[in-house]
């Protein structure tokens, strides 16, 4: 009786927690394909470069294909030792549009991002600047869609989830969960919502205002960040300025990582920091990791238990426990299955949704570790440590 009313405990439980989990996540605002506006302003396009040869000519391309009829690209190499300068001087060639810049060397006290958009921004002349990753890429009415709906929404500073390019088995099987728990860790509607101290930015692409930028103290002011676009939204939101997260889904497309060694290296770069920043959150990583790993390492045990049980004499309890597994299999598979469909991947990555969650969960105790130990992390070849 004991096993099975854990069973169910357990059971009951996991409904509650999986229906919660995948239903965190509201983007009311979305960005719709939208005509340049009349009388555009100056729209600055930032994009710091660092070993972005494989990516860098297709981000920028994308920008210098845009509709919007008033923008300068400014893109910072920052200290690249592969091609990503050559290959902006021959783009600049072509597109008097780009001005590429040699970055400096990083001065103490400044994360390389910061540094670089800082750079970025003391030669940006735009009454707006927009930042932009350089695994991003823009459809061609992306700047004029989100400039509109920026002052549609009356956004001091506009900021998109893009679409999430996923190529192989590993970011199939990963990124789809990794989203999921981000999903968890921020509203929109909090973030939109101003009488609300929550903020968060998408660095993949934000639009601000240069007055905005200048009055909050800019990149200058989150120098140390790695999260600088967390950093920075805090900074708008917090002095005043109205912040919009919106869906650009349909505008916008990103491509993070493209093998396991970097997403490993991406996340468990961004989870460090996160945890590092506010240490209660070391709690909620380390239940993170627990959920992870008894998705991965207990829920494909659950029905060969009840089975065995049966075996020796469970009679109608064991069946029970089997028919919850199975239930609870089937929930969780089905609301996978919605997510992969959304992420534009097959329904079936929902089967690997346990390999997904040991990888989550590894991740989540690495980076855990990092913060307790102190070891910090390495990303672009500099390290980072907890202060």
């Amino acid at each position: 009786m004991s096993y099975f009313i854990l069973s169910t405990v357990l059971f009951l439980g996991g409904i509650v927690i999986i229906y919660w989990l995948h239903n965190q996540y509201h983007l009311d605002i979305v960005v719709e394909a939208a005509p340049p506006p009349p009388n555009p302003p100056l729209i600055s396009v930032c994009i710091p470069a660092r070993n972005e040869e494989r990516n860098i000519r297709a981000c920028v391309e994308a920008v210098l294909k845009q509709d919007y009829p008033n923008l300068e690209v400014i893109v910072v190499d920052d200290r690249s030792t592969d091609a990503t300068f050559r290959i902006l001087t021959d783009l600049a060639s072509r597109d008097s549009r780009l001005r590429p810049i040699s970055g400096s060397d990083l001065p103490p006290g400044w994360a390389g991002k910061p540094h670089a958009l800082y750079q970025a921004s003391a030669s940006a002349r735009g009454d707006w600047l927009c930042f932009i990753d350089a695994d991003t890429f823009l459809e061609p009415s992306a700047l004029s869609s989100c400039y509109v709906k920026a002052l549609e929404t009356q956004a001091d500073m506009f900021t998109i989830m893009t679409f999430q390019i996923l190529g192989s088995f590993w970011e199939r099987t990963v990124m789809p969960l990794v989203m999921t728990a981000l999903s968890v860790g921020f509203s929109p509607r909090k973030v939109n919502d101003p009488k609300r101290r929550d903020a968060i930015a998408n660095g993949q692409f934000i639009l601000i205002k240069r007055s905005v930028y200048d009055a909050t103290g800019g990149h200058a002011s989150v120098k140390d960040s790695i999260v600088e676009d967390k950093a920075i939204s805090e900074k708008v939101k917090w002095n005043g300025y109205r912040l919009i997260v919106a869906d650009g889904m349909k505008v916008a497309r990103t491509r993070m990582y493209t093998s396991l060694p970097e997403m490993w290296e991406g996340w468990t770069k961004n989870i460090y920091l996160g945890l590092r920043d506010q240490a209660g959150l070391l709690w909620l990583g380390a239940f993170g990791a627990f959920l992870a790993f008894m998705a991965s390492l207990f829920l494909p045990l659950w029905l060969p238990l009840g089975w065995i049980w049966f075996l020796h004499g469970g009679e109608w309890m064991a069946l029970a426990v089997m028919g919850e597994a199975l239930a609870l299999w089937a929930y969780l598979i089905f609301v996978r299955a919605q997510v992969a469909e959304k992420m534009n991947i097959s329904r079936w990555y929902a089967l690997t949704s346990p390999l997904g969650a040991a990888v989550f969960g590894a991740m989540m105790l690495t980076s855990a570790w990092r913060v307790v130990s102190r070891q910090g992390v390495t990303w672009k070849g500099r390290t980072y440590k907890a202060g």
